[in-house]
């Protein structure tokens, strides 16, 4: 893809029908999209996954979860103020390049609970298109074949095989790893990109979102552009052209940030973090949810593959039941005089069963930690705050136990002097799982994220039915910070999705299907005087370490 270039390599100034920010799971199809009409700016702060080993592999999936580093690792690690170690990508493809690779359709519910003005034809085209180029039908080996037969067995019922769509029941769903183990991700689609109207930019981070005036009577402001940052500090302005639009894609932890950042937020907030108000939205970074998983992991008498999510137990009581299992390198004490030495790794096999509650109800809220971008903000998701949520968890545990309890999950005991049991790593279900004191209990000790985080700019509070920021021209945000509830057992089918949503509605309402001067310099939404700002806060980029200074320089003349 020639038209993917380090963002070095960017004029300091250029114009474009769209600029989308993030190029993860929902701004790469976007920017596919897009392109085939309009000139399209996509920017990511990261680099590229396809020479990266374990972002391509199953079996770098969990390397890539936990080796980290402040700036540049693929995936950028955040802990909630739960205490809850989480993630989010930090490369092109975004976490659609780091996760687990399951994909399953939205459940009905979603669509008519999301507030999302969709549309059912446009929706099923889409899907259509990104599961034709990257979802594949996975072949069930060892444990995966036992997870859904144990399924089946505990109740899970009807099972309906390979499918693709949210249905009652244990079935397979798809995998965005092909049959040799090679993984495809959001990057991929923009090889259906018109190369000739899209530049993508790697290493590009955006510091914050540019406004200048609005003649309109519904909005005081008008997004006219955003200013990045490369990987060697030049600041580059990219700008808008005549009805065009800023789009924000990137997710639940960096659209909300973004926005603070660029003066859209509760004012009182802004205020103390020096910030200049263009929007007092008091909403922004409220309502963030984390779907808890909760589970047991055992160690393997029987050598077992890798093997991420295929198989999927959706029940009738709040809570789906998935699986993996993980060959991973076993440490022997520094010295044994029992041990000899040995030149090849020892491997064991760790084989995981989790449960994920659908919503969540329990929400909590994002605020800055820094005003640079790179840092991540403070999180909390305040899991189990409500109680539907813990009954749910109850609900899943239980049907662990009743899964262990099947005959298909036989083979993987060990043999003991009293007979059979399994060797867990870390902590086993309580023994009594009627009493819904020691169950409740289990779920609070053990949560963890599934990474399926949303919220920050929900639908009816920051954005529209239409995913506009409210009160602002040009401005979207189009990717899982919008949704109150997480779509189906997986959410990542449905923000590939936003591909068609968004070139829908924006053929809808702009007055030109396309920009006629394709070398125009300036933006017409920008009057002489306020271009001439753009121009000084350029400038002043370059000297100016603070951008609160520059912006507090701007807001007094």
């Amino acid at each position: 893809m020639k038209f993917v270039v380090n963002a070095t390599q960017l004029p300091l100034e250029d114009t474009y029908d769209y600029i989308i920010v993030g190029g993860g799971t929902a701004g790469c199809p976007l920017a596919a999209t897009l392109s085939k009409t309009y000139r399209v700016l996509l920017l990511e702060r990261g680099g590229l996954p396809f020479a990266n080993a374990n972002l391509m592999t199953r079996e770098g999936f969990l390397p890539t979860l936990t080796n980290f580093d402040q700036f540049d690792s693929p995936a950028q690690a955040f802990t909630s103020e739960d205490g809850v170690p989480n993630a989010r990508g930090r490369v092109l493809g975004g976490s659609s390049a780091i996760n687990a690779g399951f994909y399953s359709r939205a459940d009905e519910d979603f669509y008519k609970r999301s507030g999302i003005n969709w549309d059912t034809h446009v929706v099923q085209r889409s899907y259509e298109w990104v599961e034709k180029a990257i979802v594949f039908h996975p072949q069930l080996q060892t444990w995966q074949t036992a997870i859904r037969d144990g399924l089946i067995e505990s109740g899970i019922e009807p099972y309906n095989g390979y499918t693709l769509n949210h249905t009652l029941g244990t079935k397979i769903g798809g995998s965005t790893f092909d049959s040799s183990g090679h993984r495809h991700s959001a990057a991929d689609l923009l090889n259906m990109a018109n190369s000739s109207n899209i530049k993508v930019a790697i290493y590009a981070t955006v510091e914050r979102v540019l406004f200048a005036p609005s003649y309109s009577l519904l909005s005081r402001q008008n997004a006219i552009g955003v200013v990045f940052h490369d990987l060697i500090g030049g600041y580059h302005h990219a700008m808008l052209r005549n009805n065009g639009e800023v789009i924000l894609c990137t997710g639940a932890i960096g659209s909300p940030q973004l926005l603070l950042l660029s003066g859209i937020g509760p004012r009182p907030y802004l205020s103390s973090w020096g910030i200049p108000v263009v929007r007092h939205s008091p909403y922004v970074g409220n309502y963030m949810y984390d779907n808890p998983r909760n589970g047991i992991s055992i160690v393997s008498p029987v050598p077992l593959e890798q093997s991420l999510i295929q198989v999927v137990g959706i029940t009738d009581s709040g809570a789906y039941v998935e699986a993996a299992s993980n060959v991973l390198p076993f440490s022997s004490p520094a010295y044994s005089v029992f041990l000899r030495p040995t030149s090849s790794p020892l491997y064991l096999t760790v084989a995981s069963i989790m449960e994920k509650i659908i919503g969540p109800h329990s929400s909590g809220t994002l605020r800055l930690a820094s005003t640079d971008v790179r840092t991540n903000p403070i999180v909390r998701f305040n899991y189990f705050s409500n109680p539907v949520d813990l009954e749910r968890c109850v609900n899943g545990t239980r049907k662990i136990g009743a899964l262990l309890r099947s005959r298909a999950m036989d083979d993987f005991k060990f043999w003991e002097w009293s007979g059979t049991d399994f060797r867990f790593v870390g902590p086993a279900l309580p023994i009594d799982q009627s009493s819904n004191i020691l169950m409740r209990d289990f779920c609070r000790r053990t949560v963890s994220t599934i990474w399926h985080y949303h919220g920050g700019c929900v639908v009816g509070r920051v954005v529209d039915h239409n995913l506009r920021v409210a009160g602002v021209h040009s401005l979207r945000v189009v990717d899982g910070s919008t949704f109150t509830v997480s779509p189906g057992t997986n959410p990542q089918a449905t923000v590939y999705g936003f591909d068609d949503f968004e070139r829908e509605n924006t053929n809808a309402q702009q007055l030109n299907s396309k920009s006629e001067n394709t070398n125009a310099q300036f933006n017409p939404l920008i009057s002489p005087a306020n271009m001439a700002l753009v121009i000084l806060h350029r400038l002043l980029c370059k000297y100016v370490v603070n951008l609160c200074v520059v912006d507090s320089f701007f807001e007094k003349l």
